[in-house]
């Protein structure tokens, strides 16, 4: 006996259902190649499918039934979404979930809500690709980006400047704002004894926080570190040598109470310490120059040039305080002889011991130089003819002791011819009078016997 034929709608039904399944597992096998993590929810959030599980460490076993959110999290104010409760579709939106071992994977969710006939959601399907190398990647590049950002914006803002001071001004302003910090400066630290020194500063609080960044210092840290100050002052310090061998620390910091600097930050402050060497070694060098530009290389005194300005200056400044002021020129007797019998050493030595009795005769406040050759010049502030004649005596008598044993009896004796000048309270004498009496006086001492002095008498007007 034949049996009926199913009725033509059971027919579609089970055909229905069966594309439906088919469908269904043709979507979970795609995914499945696709993606790191694909899923359903229901409407309560819970998860009904979750698959794969393998870049996560999950089991489906564990997670079907369970709420979604429970795998979102807590990024320590990373800001993320919930892929698991869309409103709308969203594609490769990115948060952090969590995997069983404690740790955390990003994930990029391309996500859409499931609605019902009457569009009323019913759950949530989507995937997610782990995207947490790539995350870490695009982070370092967006920080290196940035460090970039503010080294140029440092260097563009010292680019005008051409003296070290203003230079260092420029980048320390341009850190702070940078850095979102309260100021910054740079010291050293010296030896036992000596103290520290806050060599620049730019923004507040810089005395405050010297103590603790001194410390940070002392220890001779090959990067950053960072402490609190006394007063709560998170303080971020990155000490550098100099090629000419100076400790020096950059130093950093924030209000009290301010957050914690973070590791980005320290690398950069660490970068910008390095422009903030180079802007010492340039200082020191400018230093350097401008005192080979100003003395003689042989003794150390100024050079006729350096003196002439000098002593324009402190003549000005005499004149505003009424007060005396005295030139001496002096010359070494017998020089030449010394030079051509006994050679260059001889005679370098001969000026050498010169210029530091020169400089142990008058105070640190008068003016000494070499104005070439066997020459030499003395500028006396605030002193009239009478202590500038003392002065010569003493050279005088002191002058050939102090170096008859260069001569070894082979030569005469050095001696000093001086010449003596002075310029009155209020008289108005110019430079180049006062120096053409001074030459005059020592040439005259020279052609009546040379060894001793002569005080220049000469009026004035």
């Amino acid at each position: 006996m034949r049996s009926a034929p199913a009725p033509v709608n059971a027919r579609r039904d089970t055909v229905s259902i069966g594309a439906l399944v088919d469908s269904r597992q043709r979507w979970r096998d795609l995914v499945s190649l696709a993606a790191d993590v694909a899923f359903e929810t229901d409407a309560l959030g819970r998860f009904v499918f979750v698959d794969p599980v393998d870049g996560l460490g999950w089991s489906s076993t564990v997670l079907i039934g369970q709420p979604a959110e429970l795998l979102l999290a807590d990024t320590s104010g990373v800001t993320g979404f919930n892929p698991f409760r869309p409103t709308a579709p969203i594609r490769r939106r990115r948060t952090w979930l969590k995997c069983p071992d404690g740790g955390v994977r990003c994930m990029a969710f391309s996500v859409a809500p499931l609605l019902d006939g009457n569009c009323a959601m019913v759950g949530a399907r989507g995937i997610g690709l782990d995207v947490t190398e790539l995350d870490s990647q695009e982070a370092a590049v967006a920080a290196a980006l940035r460090r970039g950002e503010v080294m140029d914006h440092i260097l563009w803002s010292m680019r005008e400047e051409v003296f070290a001071p203003r230079m260092m001004e420029a980048a320390l302003g341009s850190l702070v704002r940078a850095l979102g910090g309260e100021g910054a400066a740079v010291v050293e630290a010296f030896g036992k004894g000596q103290g520290p020194a806050l060599l620049y500063h730019s923004g507040n609080g810089a005395e405050a926080v010297l103590p603790t960044a001194v410390a940070l210092l002392d220890r001779d840290a090959p990067s950053s570190v960072e402490a609190t100050s006394t007063n709560g002052r998170p303080v971020l310090l990155c000490a550098c040598k100099t090629r000419f061998g100076r400790l020096i620390g950059l130093t950093i910091w924030r209000q009290p109470n301010g957050r914690p600097w973070n590791a980005e930050e320290q690398v950069l402050a660490d970068s910008a310490s390095t422009i903030i060497r180079v802007i010492l070694e340039h200082d020191a060098i400018q230093l350097e120059m401008g005192r080979q530009a100003r003395t003689d290389p042989l003794t150390g005194l100024l050079n006729r040039r350096a003196f002439l300005e000098e002593l324009e200056r402190n003549i000005e400044r005499l004149e505003r305080e009424s007060l005396p002021g005295t030139l001496m020129f002096i010359d070494l007797d017998h020089f030449k002889l010394l030079n051509d019998q006994l050679g260059h050493e001889a005679g370098d030595e001969a000026l050498r011991l010169t210029s530091v009795l020169l400089r142990n005769t008058v105070r640190p406040t008068d003016l000494v130089a070499r104005f070439g050759g066997d020459e030499f010049a003395v500028w006396l502030n605030g002193a009239d003819h009478l202590t500038a004649a003392e002065r010569a005596e003493a050279l005088r008598v002191e002058g050939p002791r102090a170096l008859r044993h260069l001569t070894e009896g082979k030569v005469p004796d050095l001696t000093m011819s001086i010449g003596i000048a002075a310029r009155p309270a209020g008289a108005g004498v110019e430079t180049d009078e006062l120096l053409r009496r001074a030459d005059l006086a020592m040439y005259e001492v020279k052609r009546t016997g040379r060894a001793h002095w002569r005080v220049s008498h000469e009026p004035s007007g």
